[in-house]
């Protein structure tokens, strides 16, 4: 049995634990600070002609790798040092930032679910071996749950759906019309940006709930 595969379970029995114990759906939860996503064109350009990213440590999402390698990102205004890539490489570059961020480097924010890169800001990558000119790629990631078809199904959701999901607490609050996320691959897991995450002190790992859910028509 695989890392992957280990972790599906473990999040499966916390969930459905929880469920027995109240009745109620929850999810768990994970902020993302600002990243980098490289196409493997781009790998080179910045790193080096066949350069390999070296995994550091693996993410929650299956195959899914914090490497050691980081970048800096320039806009008009400023540049922010150190921003970490993930692997492993992508069809397509894409940065995803914070909404203060995109004030510090002078660009607009504009929030994107992953993969959704048409029409966005670009800026230029700065690597060890060189440098790139994204015209397009920038994003604030929108907030959305992974999910694989297996717990889609025990909790009743499919693709495309938008659920609201509840953080109480001191700072609560609830997150609304938060887009579904389904497919081989994925595990059960609602990710935010640092920001929002902040927002409503929430750690990564901690259960929020299921409070409703829009179909996809």
């Amino acid at each position: 049995m695989d890392r992957a595969e280990v972790q599906r379970l473990v999040t499966e029995r916390i969930v459905k634990t929880a469920y027995e114990q109240t009745g109620k759906q929850f999810v768990p939860a994970a902020g993302s600070n600002r990243h980098i996503h490289v196409s493997a064109q781009d790998l080179e350009a910045l790193f080096g002609r066949g350069y390999a990213l070296k995994p550091e440590r693996a993410l929650s999402q299956p195959g899914q790798y914090a490497a050691g390698e980081t970048v800096s990102i320039a806009g008009p205004k400023g540049k922010i040092d150190q921003v970490r890539v993930l692997g492993p490489a992508r069809g397509k570059t894409q940065v995803e930032i914070l909404t203060t961020d995109a004030f510090r480097l002078g660009i607009s924010p504009v929030v994107r679910l992953s993969g959704d890169i048409e029409g966005t800001p670009g800026a230029t990558i700065i690597g060890p071996a060189g440098s790139i000119e994204l015209n397009s790629g920038v994003i604030v990631a929108m907030r959305h749950v992974h999910i694989s078809p297996e717990q889609a199904a025990w909790l009743g959701l499919q693709n495309g759906d938008l659920v609201s999901i509840r953080k109480d607490g001191v700072r609560a609050l609830v997150f609304e019309a938060v887009p579904v996320r389904c497919g081989e691959g994925h595990n059960l897991e609602l990710h935010l940006d640092m920001e929002e995450a902040n927002a409503g002190s929430i750690k990564n790992g901690e259960l929020l709930e299921i409070v409703s859910v829009v179909k996809k028509p």
